[in-house]
């Protein structure tokens, strides 16, 4: 189940059912299956108290992803994805896009995340961007 909710903020996400439909594509083409995914949806204080208590990191971020599966692969995928809507209209800004196409982009980032992908080096990284265009392009279509 895809549980989308805000917390200390006050924000509607536009086309819920159609995003949700969107991840569980998006999980189904991996070969995964979806668990419970609970993305929250925040400002910058509550994500940077989140990122300085469980990460120990004292920086602002557009989104952290607590990944609750289990290696086994046959497992369904379940984890939190927080995301600061400061920081993605921000970002929107700043890499000239709009609003929802960064969001959906941080959203799909967050589920990449849990589908085992990552971005700690440079060739991770390059590919996390790749599989996030082509989710995107997933999207457009539908």
């Amino acid at each position: 189940m895809i549980n989308l909710q805000t917390e200390s903020i006050k924000f509607t996400l536009k086309n819920k059912t159609l995003l949700k439909q969107w991840i569980k594509e998006v999980i189904e083409k991996k070969k995964r299956k979806a668990g419970e995914i609970t993305f929250v949806f925040c400002n910058d204080d509550y994500l940077l108290n989140i990122n300085k208590q469980y990460l120990n990191h004292d920086t602002f971020t557009d989104i952290i992803t607590f990944d609750y599966s289990k290696e086994d692969s046959k497992q369904p995928i379940s984890g939190d994805i927080f995301i600061s809507i400061e920081r993605v209209e921000e970002n929107a800004l700043k890499y000239s896009k709009t609003f929802e196409n960064e969001l959906h982009r941080v959203i799909i980032h967050g589920v990449l995340h849990l589908l085992g992908y990552t971005d700690k080096t440079k060739i991770a990284k390059e590919e996390m961007t790749k599989q996030e265009n082509l989710c995107l392009k997933v999207l457009e279509k539908m």
